[in-house]
């Protein structure tokens, strides 16, 4: 089925809706803007502009694409903690298992795979 050009043009941006979601994600977990910069490659006032609607992921980018990871990781977490108080709780703790803070680990794209991959792993067991 071939939709009609109009319906194409209502869809909304994807990386208007990443970008949305990423700093919901990230607010929701207690991160600050230096914290979420860390996590999706960007600057501290990129991050910024971001919550002023001043500036929005790419598509074609690395950001977008670790930006989708973090919005995976924060799902996988809501499902498995059910409140936003222990998903707090739980990124700021040490995890023996991770071999550290989830919140310092996911500062690099090895260690957001890594927590992403935890999650995955405890969210449906084998």
């Amino acid at each position: 089925m071939v939709l009609p050009s109009r319906a194409l043009d209502d869809r909304p941006d994807p990386g208007a809706v990443l970008t949305r979601a990423a700093l919901r994600a990230a607010a929701l977990l207690g991160l600050t803007a230096r914290e979420l910069a860390g996590v999706l490659g960007l600057s501290e006032p990129t991050v910024s502009r971001m919550k002023s609607g001043g500036y929005c992921l790419d598509e074609a980018s690395k950001s977008f694409e670790l930006a989708a990871l973090f919005v995976r990781l924060f799902r996988s977490l809501d499902a498995i903690t059910g409140d936003a108080a222990t998903a707090r709780a739980w990124i700021r703790a040490e995890n023996t298992a991770l071999g550290g803070k989830p919140v310092d680990k996911i500062a690099t794209i090895a260690g957001l795979t890594d927590v992403v991959a935890y999650l995955d792993a405890r969210r449906a067991p084998l």
